[in-house]
Parts: C-alpha cells; sequence; structure tokens
C-alpha cells in the first residue's frame, strides 16, 4: 500500500489537466448537441431557454467528469486506502 503524499506530484496534476481537456471538449459537443435537439423539438425559438440548456448540460457534463476524475487520481495515489482505515490500523511510521 502506497503512503499518500500530502502534496501531489505534478504528473498528478498534469493528468488531471489533460483529462480537464477532454472533458471539456466532450461538454461541449453534448451541449451543442442538447442545443439542436431542443430547437429542432420546438416551433418557435426562445434564445434564453437555448442558453440555458447549453449552460446547464454542459456544465452538468463537465462537473461529473471532473468528480469522476478526481476519485480516480485520488483512488491511485493511495489516500482512499489510509481514509477508510481504521486508526489501530493506520501505519504511523
Amino acid at each position: 500500500m502506497p503512503n499518500p503524499d500530502p502534496i501531489p506530484p505534478t504528473s498528478i496534476r498534469q493528468r488531471f489537466m489533460r483529462t480537464m481537456r477532454v472533458a471539456a471538449a466532450f461538454s461541449i459537443v453534448i451541449a451543442a448537441l442538447a442545443v439542436l435537439l431542443v430547437a429542432r423539438g420546438q416551433s418557435e425559438l426562445h434564445i434564453h431557454m437555448l442558453i440555458a440548456t447549453a449552460l446547464g448540460i454542459g456544465l452538468t457534463v463537465l462537473l461529473g467528469t471532473a468528480l469522476m476524475t478526481l476519485i480516480f487520481l485520488s483512488d491511485r495515489s493511495g489516500h482512499d486506502a489510509d481514509a477508510g482505515a481504521r486508526p489501530s490500523e493506520r501505519d504511523e511510521s
């Protein structure tokens, strides 16, 4: 079991930023698709509804991917294993 480092190494930060760039592009594509579907389904378009749809869907997808990325990177760094251990089981070296 790796010992958790209080300051994450730069490789984890770089991995997070790379994943977030891909997630941002993915959320833009999904938001654009949602706006197209909303615009296609309505006879009269309201710009406010299209903006709200784009922001709502885009930010929701981006937030979800950011939280999932943080969970995966936290597990990989070893912080999760120490947090779930009982105080008597922790290695206090």
